[in-house]
């Protein structure tokens, strides 16, 4: 399935005029604060009504404003993941979901209920109240509810906001299986850097109400251009495979034959991952260093350099290991005589590397979920 959307519309001096079509898995709108991004998602919903536009499910038309179209938000079979879980404090997990399953065209299958019960790993809650869960586990019963009403698309208005650093690093392994078993589109909000290299199928970035590029994460994130939450947020998505876990705490991991060292990571050798390598976390320099603590070296060259409005660049190399970002001030561009095919080396710590910045690689989405 595919969502297409052209949305128009003005309030309160905003103006969003956005176009963008988002595939099965998660298509993130990816933006700062008041670029439009809540505004979209109630538009598809039907939560609001936009002076003009067409929002399509492949060819199921939700609201088309040339031919008259307006599918009652009920009717458009879309599962809602909010802020807050929003459960019913006086039901069960269990009835909570069976909630979500009357609104199914089948009204569910107890093997569906299981399995979404399994994906979710909320077993041992089913018989719990809202009352006595965590803020994590609230919210994948809200994701077990949304997808119990077998809908044609899940929005999710940013899921993790509400949650601490523990709670997220809880959630996002759900997400990343829904993305992949699920085979309906997800659009899902955020205004983090991190949450988007770790989930996202594609982004579509926003700024004052328009979208000003969409694309696969490596590229979006990567481009400097695209810096919707500015210079600080930007980074490149690297894909790599697990290749060994050394006994003094780091895992080694192999990105485009280069190797690079991260704090230890719970999985596999051989597992294909994705990490997010924030640019003001890399140094730049002209010739390979030697004696530095830091041990991730990896040999470019220069693509594009974009001057900021202050003293900073953020600098973009070509290398093995796939599109790095650099931020560094005008002054060491200059010194180090930076300019499009230049070739140097980037340099990181491995400890610059969060557990949240790495993530599974998108896989191909299976018909399980639907």
């Amino acid at each position: 399935m595919t969502l297409s959307v052209a949305l128009q519309h003005r309030f309160g001096g905003f103006n969003l005029d956005a176009r963008f079509e988002a595939p099965a898995g998660i298509t993130v709108l990816f933006g700062r604060s008041g670029s439009g991004k809540t505004t979209i998602v109630n538009a598809v919903a039907g939560l609001l009504r936009p002076e003009a536009g067409r929002v399509a499910v492949d060819d199921l038309l939700l609201f088309d404003t040339a031919q008259g179209r307006w599918l009652p938000p009920h009717r458009r079979r879309i599962g809602y993941i909010f802020q807050e879980g929003r459960l019913f404090p006086h039901l069960s997990v269990r009835q909570n979901l069976r909630y979500g399953a009357w609104f199914s065209p089948k009204r569910g299958t107890p093997a569906e209920f299981r399995r979404v019960v399994e994906m979710l790993g909320i077993g041992p809650l089913l018989d719990r109240r809202p009352g006595a869960l965590s803020g994590g586990e609230k919210q994948r019963v809200a994701i077990g509810r949304a997808l119990l009403s077998s809908p044609r698309m899940i929005l999710a208005d940013e899921p993790l906001a509400a949650l601490d650093e523990a709670r997220k690093s809880e959630i996002l392994p759900y997400f990343e299986r829904l993305r992949d078993e699920a085979a309906i589109p997800i659009l899902f909000v955020s205004h983090s850097a991190a949450e988007v290299a770790r989930l996202a199928t594609t982004v579509v970035a926003l700024e004052n109400g328009r979208v000003t590029r969409q694309g696969p994460a490596a590229e979006v994130l990567a481009d400097p251009a695209v810096t919707p939450l500015g210079a600080r947020a930007a980074g490149a998505v690297l894909s790599a495979t697990v290749v060994r876990h050394h006994d003094d705490g780091l895992t080694e991991l192999d990105a485009g034959g280069t190797p690079l060292f991260i704090p230890h990571l719970g999985a596999a050798p051989g597992t294909a991952v994705r990490v997010r390598i924030a640019a003001h976390e890399v140094i730049l320099s002209r010739e390979r260093p030697v004696g530095l603590s830091a041990l991730n070296i990896i040999a470019g060259r220069v693509q594009e350099i974009r001057a900021g409005d202050g003293p900073g660049m953020l600098v973009s190399l070509d290398t093995p290991a796939g599109r790095v970002l650099a931020r560094i001030t005008r002054r060491s561009a200059k010194a180090l005589g930076l300019g499009p095919g230049t070739s140097c080396h980037a340099v990181m710590k491995s400890v610059a590397v969060a557990p949240e910045d790495i993530g599974g690689p998108v896989r191909n989405t299976s018909p399980g979920l639907h």
